[in-house]
């Protein structure tokens, strides 16, 4: 007989770090409450990229309380209270990815985008950029796959089959942001 995994427990449980339009904290409430509400808060995206120009893209663990099975950028998650942003994003690509590398902030983009099951993302992301090249390790109960793509085959995969990829993801490729799009130099 197998068991629920934890995720879902600590997902509900976490707490999430409320701003406003500014980015200045309001408050916290739990995560699974945030997103059922769609209040703003603050989160962060990973772009990581390798030396030849592909970027690394997982695909979500179907097991998510949301958008799971769903193709996304590297790494993308939310401070804890009191956690610095850019220790968050660290810590989070080891955690799904196990990877560590230096990032590189790049700033903030604004969104808002209903999700599955009557869930919204509203969310105050800090974008960071990074160069990677060595053992991709992902958790199995955060990443069910992953891959390297160039940005010209993940617009065509997109045009094919949206749905296929997480709302954020969509819009990052579509707005062509180019400070979380652009390969580092070098």
């Amino acid at each position: 007989m197998q068991t629920e995994s934890p995720l879902p427990v600590r997902d509900a449980e976490e707490q999430m770090v409320l701003v406003d339009a500014d980015d200045r904290v309001i408050g916290t409430a739990g995560k699974l409450a945030v997103h059922r509400i769609g209040a703003l808060h603050r989160a962060f995206s990973v772009v990581i990229w390798d030396r030849s120009g592909r970027q690394l893209i997982q695909k979500r663990a179907r097991g998510k309380y949301h958008s799971g099975g769903l193709w996304t950028n590297a790494c993308c998650g939310h401070p804890r209270p009191g956690e610095d942003i850019a220790a968050a994003a660290l810590r989070r690509l080891e955690e799904e990815m196990g990877i560590a590398c230096p990032l590189e902030s790049l700033g903030t983009i604004h969104y808002r985008a209903e999700l599955d099951g009557g869930l919204w993302e509203h969310e105050l992301v800090h974008v960071f950029r990074g160069t990677y090249e060595g053992l991709v390790a992902p958790h199995p109960a955060e990443v069910e796959n992953y891959c390297w793509a160039r940005l010209e085959n993940l617009r065509d995969s997109i045009a094919e089959d949206p749905k296929a990829f997480s709302v954020w993801f969509r819009q990052y490729v579509a707005a062509q942001w180019p400070m979380a799009l652009a390969a580092p130099e070098g």
